[in-house]
């Protein structure tokens, strides 16, 4: 049986939770957070429940992709992205958004994948991958916060 690995994060936004829920479902910030481009499915805009995007990519100069399933999408509390096809065994990506008594996000994230290969896959997980999704997972949250606080998020969101 193949090892899980579960990693975890979060982080405060001073912001409203529907900004930053909707920020977090922006096609076109994800692309920035993983350096993939979507080349199928949804490509652009805020992805929904049920919306599946294919990314494609280089990492450690190979060609990559990474099929994504949104296969449950409660806005504005949660939403998960599963892996459908790609190089992981099992992938999967929680997304919680809980409101704080101050008026601010606690934003919580939790990848939980397995590997292929055996025991290398369990190696190339520990060495490489979990720590390349922890950097990645931080990255994301500093995105987040920074376009979600300032007015950039006009940029993303288009609001009446």
């Amino acid at each position: 049986m193949a090892r899980q690995f579960v990693l975890s994060g979060d982080i405060v936004v001073h912001a409203p939770i529907d900004r930053c829920f909707q920020l977090s479902t922006s096609i076109e910030i994800v692309q920035r957070e993983l350096r993939m481009r979507p080349v199928a499915g949804r490509t652009s805009g805020l992805f929904t429940g049920g919306d599946i995007v294919r990314w494609q990519g280089r990492k450690f100069g190979l060609p990559q992709f990474h099929e994504s399933l949104i296969e449950e999408f409660r806005p504005y509390a949660f939403f998960r992205d599963r892996m459908i096809a790609g190089s992981f065994r099992t992938f999967a990506h929680n997304h919680s958004f809980d409101l704080q008594p101050d008026g601010s996000v606690r934003m919580h994230d939790e990848v939980r994948f397995t590997m292929r290969w055996g025991w290398l896959g369990g190696l190339l997980g520990d060495f490489v991958l979990a720590p390349q999704i922890r950097r990645l997972m931080r990255r994301r949250f500093a995105l987040l916060k920074q376009i979600a606080e300032g007015d950039d998020w006009r940029r993303f969101l288009h609001v009446a």
